[in-house]
C-alpha cells in the first residue's frame, strides 16, 4: 500500500522541491520493493533492511537521473529544484540540453547522493546475511551507472548514457559468486 499511496502523490507530475523529497518517494517506492523482496527471500534483520534502504534510494536518485533526457524530451523535469537553484539553473536548461558547468554540477550533486547511499549500504557487508545478496545485486547497475556519468563529466545528455553495458551480466555474475553487492 506505501508503494501505491507515494506513486498517487506522484501523480500530478511536479519537480522535487528538494533532495529529501526525491530521497522520501524513493524509500516508499524503491525500498519498499527491497523491503518485499527480504521478506520473499525469508530475510528479517535489521542490518538487511537498512542497507536496503539506502539502496532503495540510491535506485530512485539514479532512476530520477537516467530519466532526465526522457522527461526533456517531453518538456518536464523532475530534478530536485533547491540543487537547481543553488547552481542558478532553470529547468529551461535541461529542456535546452544545456552542458554549461552549472549543469553538470547539479548532476554532480545529485549523482553525489546517490553515490553516498549506495557507499553507506556497502558499509553494512559484513552485518548482512549473505541469504539477503540477491536482494541487493542491484547495486552492480546502479554502480556501473554513476560511473559512466563520471567518466562524461557528468553531462546529463551524451549519448553514451543511453547505451547499454554488454559487460554487465559478467559484472553481475561476479558479484554475485564474490558474494558482493
Amino acid at each position: 500500500m506505501k508503494i501505491i499511496d507515494e506513486r498517487e502523490k506522484n501523480l500530478d507530475d511536479k519537480a522535487y522541491r528538494n533532495i529529501q523529497e526525491l530521497e522520501n518517494y524513493a524509500e516508499n517506492t524503491q525500498s519498499a520493493l527491497l523491503y518485499l523482496t527480504l521478506e520473499i527471500l525469508g530475510v528479517k534483520d535489521i542490518h538487511a533492511d537498512h542497507a536496503a534502504s539506502h539502496i532503495g534510494k540510491a535506485q530512485g536518485i539514479v532512476t530520477c537521473l537516467r530519466a532526465t533526457p526522457y522527461h526533456g524530451s517531453r518538456r518536464r523535469v523532475f530534478l530536485p529544484m533547491d540543487i537547481c537553484m543553488l547552481h542558478g539553473v532553470s529547468q529551461e536548461d535541461f529542456l535546452r540540453k544545456n552542458q554549461d558547468k552549472n549543469v553538470r554540477d547539479v548532476i554532480y550533486d545529485i549523482a553525489s547522493q546517490a553515490h553516498l547511499h549506495l557507499k553507506h549500504a556497502r558499509s553494512f557487508h559484513k552485518s548482512v546475511p549473505v541469504k539477503a545478496f540477491p536482494a541487493f545485486l542491484q547495486t552492480v547497475a546502479l554502480e556501473d551507472y554513476l560511473k559512466k556519468i563520471q567518466r562524461v563529466d557528468f553531462d546529463i545528455f551524451h549519448p553514451s548514457l543511453q547505451q547499454k553495458n554488454t559487460l554487465l551480466p559478467l559484472s553481475l555474475y561476479i558479484q554475485s559468486w564474490r558474494n558482493r553487492y
